[in-house]
């Protein structure tokens, strides 16, 4: 019999949120077909089966919260379908897993049944949590003795106790903190007609790294326009052989990527983080992309962007958006970026004003590229003409060190002599 373990998804991981269920109990699974659905503080991903046989036993249901290494499953023969044994205690106590609720577990697949209440530790000494929970409490700036003891094993305070009381104090009537709380309860939003949705883990997550960017970065945005007529050119030439050749589209994506990589090495404040009073200059320039998916945003990063040629920055552009819509995604692949860019002007968006991507000092918004009538030499002329915005952080970054940034991006789109193919 087989064990399923919640992965090991990146270094910072600790725990994941089963969002879905792939196989029912008495289900065939093949080693390595995607047997159920998680969500992290980083990233959606689908967990393959370790071996091939029958889903016998689910320990968990959609919606938990587990902590890494913990059997979720079990894989076997088919022929103790249903019996509901508990995993190996071992397995259990060396992933310090909360304990799965009994009452929450769907009717399919059945959850297992819950292991006993740990007893509240009154004098649990050392204070019992995972890293992510510290990380959560630092943010907030709460002392986690501040909380009874956890609902985890032996007193453990899990991720659901520590937002349980962010909740509770931030709904308080006396903590004003509207400008710091991710999720306000706003009682008077439900009239009328209406249904209710509740927000995904990876949306709530997207929802507190907003508040945290806005509340901790003074953002400031800056805009120039670019004649991008040139590249425009070379890339229509070019896109039909350049598709025959490689066996993908052109976009205009990689030459922005290629003017930021050598703006940021000009201007290494941009390509930076931001650590308490230190700011932190990058060597390699590894550059995020903000892809839209039906059920939120994530941003994987192109590690040594600048390394890259425009075919290399086209087929990882392709690569890590294709794996991000399929679920494919590992959490390292998002983590590590030293710059970003929102490509707003492919659902074409002329202009917007992005958030930064924390720790980040700043983050490129791309418009579409447009036919427009410029004036050149006191004469009119229709151009391929797009905005640029760079939204940074005015802690670390002033207006004029952005603004040579856009000039330097937009002088290498301008007089482009790169080779396409």
């Amino acid at each position: 019999m087989g064990e399923v373990l919640m992965p090991q998804m990146g270094e910072s991981i600790v725990e994941g949120t089963i969002t879905k269920w792939l196989k029912e109990l008495g289900d065939k699974v093949e080693r390595d077909e995607a047997l159920f659905e998680i969500s992290t503080d980083k990233v959606d991903s689908e967990v393959p089966a370790p071996e091939s046989g029958v889903l016998e036993a689910v320990f968990f249901p959609e919606g938990d919260t587990v902590a890494i290494n913990t059997v979720v499953a079990l894989i076997g023969d088919g022929s103790r379908v249903g019996r509901r044994e508990a995993p190996s205690g071992d397995a259990q106590a060396a992933a310090e897993a909360e304990p799965p609720s009994a009452a929450s577990a769907p009717a399919a697949p059945p959850a297992a049944e819950a292991a006993p209440t740990p007893a509240p530790s009154a004098a649990r000494g050392r204070i019992r949590s995972s890293p992510l929970v510290r990380r959560i409490a630092k943010e907030h700036g709460i002392d986690l003795a501040a909380l009874d003891a956890g609902s985890g094993r032996d007193g453990r305070i899990t991720k659901k106790d520590i937002l349980a009381y962010i909740e509770r104090r931030e709904s308080a009537p006396r903590v004003p903190a509207a400008a710091v709380a991710p999720f306000q309860p706003t009682p008077e939003a439900r009239f009328g007609r209406y249904s209710v949705q509740p927000l995904s883990p990876m949306r709530r997550s997207i929802a507190e790294h907003m508040v945290r960017s806005m509340r901790v970065s003074p953002h400031v945005s800056t805009v120039h326009q670019v004649d991008c007529t040139a590249v425009a050119r070379q890339r229509a030439a070019a896109k039909d052989k350049f598709l025959a050749q490689n066996g993908t589209k052109l976009t205009f994506l990689p030459f922005f990527l290629r003017a930021a990589s050598s703006a940021l090495k000009a201007y290494p404040t941009v390509n930076a983080s931001l650590d308490g009073k230190d700011l932190i200059l990058h060597r390699e320039i590894n550059i995020g992309i903000a892809v839209a998916l039906d059920w939120g945003l994530i941003v994987p990063v192109i590690r040594n962007a600048d390394e890259k040629s425009v075919l290399g920055l086209q087929r990882a552009v392709n690569d890590l958006a294709e794996r991000a819509r399929k679920k494919q995604l590992k959490p390292d692949e998002t983590a590590e970026g030293t710059f970003s860019i929102s490509n707003y002007g492919s659902y074409n968006s002329l202009l917007a004003t992005p958030a930064i991507n924390q720790p980040q000092t700043a983050i490129l918004g791309l418009g579409a590229v447009t036919k427009t009538p410029v004036v050149i030499d006191d004469a009119i002329a229709i151009r391929s003409i797009a905005y640029l915005t760079l939204t940074f952080d005015h802690r670390a970054i002033d207006g004029a060190v952005a603004d040579l940034f856009l000039e330097h991006a937009r002088g290498v789109i301008e007089g482009w002599n790169e080779s396409i193919l």
